[in-house]
């Protein structure tokens, strides 16, 4: 009897499974090239493409010259290391070398950059608010200007209507008016070494008007336009003015002379301060930009450019050595440190046109703006912690809320403001 085959088809499936499972776990095992006929392949597709072009013709190359400059070639040799080589290598190798940290652990690493990431906010100092104390008519125009004399007695207040008015500071009542300019009064200040008060005007004039005989005594002529602002030196017998003449001039009080001609600016010189230390007199012009000056040498220090737009107003810390500019627009409120003129940063959040600025010796810095806006800051920090608005009276236009002109009293806890609604407005500091 013949002996009968198994069948095929179990044979194969089981064939199948056994091929399945020893290649299925690394598919791509049984093709990976061995290195010398990957060698081969390469080698061989190279020859064949690029045979041809890995030298250009006699004729070509004759024409060639050399490009750029010989680099020297760094040759690697297999076999025993060769110290000469060695040492044409390392000559030739520009590989900065790794400088040791001078940090002498990582711990004060750490500690210097978590120190640099800190970031130093100043904490502002708590200013009670203001409040609207009095309203004081009588001008017939829009105030420009005040003063307060160093008793703190009275105070001066000078408008559109071209007359010098000056109130009894605690009760508010007209004391005195004194006529002889003959337009808008843009400037004033009581000397607090002499019993005189100087005014300058839109009339191009200059007047040192005598209080005890309530009459002018002397004039400083030179101005070639209106004069928009005048300052006292505090310890020198010196006069500062600036106008519309895009000029500020240095005049010695006494006899009437011109000492200096301060020029520079190339638009009107709005505002000007001085003060006994370097730099003396400062300047603020419509030409978006400061001046510091040195007041022996007649001659500009520094131009502060920071401002966009006009600078119409400044203000001196009465004890820091620093002083703030207010101008027309984009961030539009500065401080700036003394003596060079450092910058220190903005006060930002009173976008108007700032008209005028005052600051007290407490720290409480005011912001006045043309379209009646009012800001109160602290001086150090520059963080608003008030603001309001300048409420015109009745029968004024809601457009003549503004403020012109302000100041604060010797002892800074009550601010007087000049506004376009012909008024003066008293705002003092609200008890506990």
């Amino acid at each position: 009897m013949a002996a009968t085959l198994p069948p095929l088809d179990p044979l194969f499936r089981r064939s199948a499974k056994r091929t399945w499972d020893v290649f299925a776990s690394d598919p791509d095992a049984g093709l990976a090239d061995e290195d010398d006929s990957a060698r081969l392949r390469v080698a061989v597709k190279m020859r064949d493409e690029y045979a041809q072009y890995k030298e250009l013709p006699a004729a070509l190359m004759s024409q060639q010259g050399p490009v750029g400059p010989a680099q020297p070639r760094k040759m690697i040799m297999a076999g025993p290391a060769d110290t000469t080589t060695s040492k044409a290598i390392t000559a030739l190798d520009k590989t900065p070398k790794q400088q040791p940290s001078t940090f002498a652990s990582h711990s004060k690493l750490s500690q210097a950059l978590t120190l640099h990431k800190t970031i130093r906010t100043v904490k502002p100092t708590y200013h009670p608010p203001w409040k609207l104390m009095r309203v004081i008519s009588g001008h017939l125009g829009w105030v420009r200007s005040v003063a307060v004399e160093p008793g703190n007695k009275w105070f001066a207040t000078g408008a559109g209507d071209r007359v010098i008015k000056i109130w009894d500071l605690a009760s508010g009542e007209l004391k005195l008016s004194l006529t002889g300019h003959i337009s808008t009064v843009r400037g004033l200040a009581v000397s607090p070494r002499h019993p005189y008060l100087f005014s300058c005007g839109e009339d191009k004039m200059v007047k040192c008007w005598d209080l005890e005989a309530n009459k002018v005594i002397r004039h400083y002529h030179g101005h070639l336009s209106g004069v928009y602002a005048l300052a006292l030196h505090p310890t020198l017998d010196v006069l500062v003015t600036s106008g519309r003449d895009a000029s500020a001039r240095v005049w010695d009080m006494r006899t009437k002379a011109q000492v200096h001609l301060l020029s520079g600016h190339t638009a009107t010189v709005a505002d000007v301060r001085c003060q006994d230390s370097d730099p003396q007199v400062i300047t603020s012009s419509m030409d978006s930009t400061i001046r510091l000056w040195d007041l022996a040498a007649g001659k500009s220090i520094t131009t502060l450019t920071h401002h966009k737009k006009s600078v119409r107003s400044l203000t001196i810390h009465p004890t820091e050595y620093t002083f703030a500019s207010g101008s027309a627009g984009g961030n539009n409120i500065k401080k700036w440190k003394c003596p060079e003129g450092a910058f220190v940063f903005n006060f930002g959040g009173h976008n108007a046109i700032i008209n005028t600025l005052s600051v007290n010796s407490e720290g409480v810095f005011f912001s006045g703006a043309d379209n009646g806006s009012m800001t109160f800051w602290d001086w150090n920090s520059g963080t608003p912690f008030q603001s309001m608005d300048d409420i015109p009276q009745p029968g004024s236009l809601e457009a003549e809320a503004g403020l012109f002109c302000s100041t604060f009293d010797h002892t800074g806890t009550r601010l007087i403001t000049g506004c376009a609604d012909k008024t003066i407005k008293i705002y003092a500091e609200q008890s506990a």
